[in-house]
């Protein structure tokens, strides 16, 4: 079924909680159709490129229905109370991690995007919700989102609908690959099913040394951050 963008956001780098840190994740809801580009959506930044941004990761994906779910678990907090808590680009109605596959092609406006991978939360989410541990409870929910990857650049807006074009994995669903890269145990049968995927090369490589090493890295200094 069609599914209606209801808010497109960007966001500018700027100084964020940490000393030398910047980030974008503050993002404002815009009006109009926004320009979409292999890097993201034009007026859009991140604050570390090194981790953020890029062809794999474009743009972020975050179903609005979460909110409702985190509200029970937090609260009231400020942040629920419009679309961008996240740092999404993108929110819907509708679609979750366990109905969008890796490699799903979408065409909303004129641009075509396809599901690049899940996100792995860090440390700003914990200092922007004020939460000492929220990157951890959005990777322990599996209410992470997801990241586009501009397969035809074009203009979108809020309004429009997508159409799924293509699903040529439907055996994995972001929820499901997720909760392999999320998981404590080396399961080598399905890491070996994960590789044969097209994975973006990050998590090509976290999962090809896990295979290696029989062992599952270390997550504290991306759910944790620098100590200050």
């Amino acid at each position: 079924m069609p599914m209606k963008l209801e808010a497109v956001l960007t966001g500018k780098a700027v100084p964020f909680t940490r000393p030398g840190s910047s980030s974008a994740i503050a993002k404002q809801p815009r009006n109009g159709e926004l320009a979409v580009t292999e890097l993201g959506l034009a007026g859009d930044e991140q604050g570390d490129l090194r981790v953020h941004g890029g062809k794999e990761k474009a743009i972020h994906h975050y179903p609005r229905e979460h909110y409702a779910l985190w509200a029970e678990e937090l609260g009231e907090h400020p942040l629920l109370q419009a679309p961008g808590a996240f740092g999404e680009n993108l929110s819907t109605y509708g679609w979750t991690e366990q109905s969008v596959c890796l490699g799903d092609r979408l065409r909303v406006g004129t641009a075509v995007l396809e599901v690049s991978q899940g996100r792995m939360p860090c440390w700003k989410l914990n200092d922007r919700f004020g939460v000492k541990d929220m990157s951890l409870r959005v990777q322990q929910s599996g209410r992470t989102g997801w990241y586009y990857r501009v397969l035809e650049e074009g203009v979108l807006a809020a309004g429009m609908a997508f159409e799924l074009l293509e699903r040529p994995h439907p055996q994995w669903s972001v929820a499901r690959l997720s909760s392999v890269l999320f998981d404590k145990r080396v399961d080598r049968e399905i890491i070996r099913q994960c590789l044969e995927l097209p994975l973006v090369p990050n998590w090509q490589r976290t999962l090809a040394r896990r295979l290696e090493q029989a062992e599952v890295e270390d997550w504290a200094p991306r759910l944790q951050g620098p100590q200050v």
